[in-house]
């Protein structure tokens, strides 16, 4: 045999034995579908908030503990922050995990609007992302495991997406400069892997202190915080007028007073200001704090405020992209039951939409331009490593997110089953990364020309410590 056949006939060998590998372990995925998906209904009905997710990580930490991975728990100053750890050495491939859920959501796992009596719902569909990726996490571990392969794979367990930018202090901590991939998902209403769009956002609670007095009998001797409110609105409102038109401002008055015939001497607003580029949420921004400045000063109070959060926008990688929407055409959609079919017939209703599961049975065109909606705090990883994302039909097609619908879908077999067309698509883009390092080069090359060799990370919050409080 010749010494170029007998390579060839090697190397054939060692594609084919991982192929069968991975196979192997997309089909003991599929089994254990009821597994994760009990894990996922549980953070469900937990429908913790940012930084209150106790009870998500404590079943997370538990799943990939018993997985034999190592907890460092508590990470950045984040106590519901946890890095999960199997392996050694390089390649070091990290997946994102969310789990909080959003205030005012509350949501039974039904057709039609109808309360659980709860304080918080999942309508971001974070105790599925969280529940995939760790599924992944394990996947690719079991890889690992069955392959002798070297490496190391991570779970990053990431609390209060959800205007916290837990992300923002991991990355600022510095625990993702050893990470050479980033692999994260999110649930969705299709099947897609288009490069990642997001919009740079930075937020705050402005809170103006003026004096209290009787509102009919005294007024004069009071100086009311509202007035501070309002007049910063007004003034934000105005401006609206002057920023770039894709700018997105908006605000709650979360303290307007406590009665009518009180000047109220507290009140706060809370702002996020959006864009698809951070040079001009800095901009805006600033502008909203001269606003703020300028309405104290014309009722008569004083102002201060707290940075929230603040987020770059997303740096895709096509490299990685490529990669991901390949494995996902190849794992492909799922198909509803038919009491699946009346669940999503109803949901559809409820939108006043024709029930299309096109992109439920198959996958969404590839879009290499997709345009920014929300924001999220996986940009700042990416400015920090080579980062690759997917979106699954874990809702009904027409549902937008944060939304009653998009909860009730989130407590189904329809959440679950998408749940694990993105577990499978991660573990099959993780396992083909620890498998062709020329990939992982062709990203770093790419994520370093995007970059520019100037950049220098600043994160828009600042140096504040985490925001452990924001949803009290």
């Amino acid at each position: 045999m010749k010494k170029t056949t007998f390579l060839f006939t090697c190397l054939l060998s060692t594609i084919l034995f991982a192929q069968n590998k991975q196979e192997q372990v997309l089909e003991q995925l599929d089994q254990n579908t009821q597994a994760y998906g009990e894990i996922a209904h549980k953070i469900w009905s937990f429908a913790e908030m940012g930084y209150q997710e106790e009870q998500s990580v404590a079943l997370l930490q538990k799943t990939l503990k018993e997985e034999n991975f190592t907890i460092e728990a508590g990470v950045a100053g984040m106590p519901t922050a946890f890095i999960a750890s199997y392996g050694s050495g390089k390649p070091v491939i990290a997946v994102l995990g969310e789990y909080d859920a959003l205030p005012g959501l509350s949501q039974k796992a039904v057709a039609h609007k109808e309360s659980n009596g709860g304080v918080a719902g999942h309508a971001c569909g974070h105790h599925l992302f969280g529940t995939a990726s760790a599924a992944a996490a394990i996947s690719i571990k079991h890889y690992l495991e069955n392959t002798g392969t070297s490496g190391t794979i991570r779970f990053y367990g990431c609390p209060a997406e959800e205007g916290g930018s837990g992300k923002v202090y991991l990355t600022r901590a510095g625990l993702f400069d050893d990470v050479d991939a980033v692999i994260n998902w999110h649930p969705g209403n299709s099947n897609g892997a288009d490069p990642g769009a997001a919009l740079a956002n930075k937020s705050a609670k402005f809170r103006f202190h003026g004096i209290a007095a009787h509102a009919a009998g005294a007024p004069e001797k009071g100086r009311s915080a509202l007035d501070g409110v309002e007049a910063m609105n007004y003034m934000v409102n105005m401006m609206r007028e002057h920023v770039p038109e894709d700018t997105r401002i908006h605000y709650v008055i979360t303290d307007g007073g406590k009665a009518p015939n009180v000047v109220p001497d507290f009140a706060e607003v809370y702002y996020y200001a959006r864009h698809t580029t951070r040079d001009v949420v800095i901009d805006v921004f600033d502008r909203m704090v001269k606003a703020a400045e300028g309405a104290a000063l014309g009722t008569g109070t004083t102002m201060d405020y707290e940075m929230i959060g603040g987020t770059h926008e997303l740096l895709p990688n096509l490299t990685l992209q490529k990669l991901m929407y390949d494995n996902l055409k190849k794992v492909g959609g799922y198909t509803y039951t038919p009491e699946e079919r009346e669940f999503a017939e109803e949901i559809a209703t409820s939108l006043n939409t024709d029930l299309d599961v096109k992109n439920v049975e198959g996958i969404s065109e590839y879009n290499p331009i997709p345009e920014a909606g929300g924001s999220t705090d996986v940009g700042d990883v990416s400015f920090t490593v080579p980062t690759v994302g997917l979106y699954t039909a874990t809702w009904v097609p027409g549902t937008p997110a944060h939304s009653w619908q998009a909860v009730a879908a989130g407590g189904t077999s329809i959440g679950t089953k998408g749940m694990m067309v993105a577990a499978k698509t991660m573990a099959k883009t993780g396992m083909d990364l620890f498998d062709q390092p020329e990939i992982l080069k062709a990203a770093w090359t790419e994520f370093e020309e995007k970059r520019g060799e100037d950049f220098k990370y600043i994160p828009l919050l600042g140096d504040r410590e985490p925001a452990l409080d924001y949803r009290n």
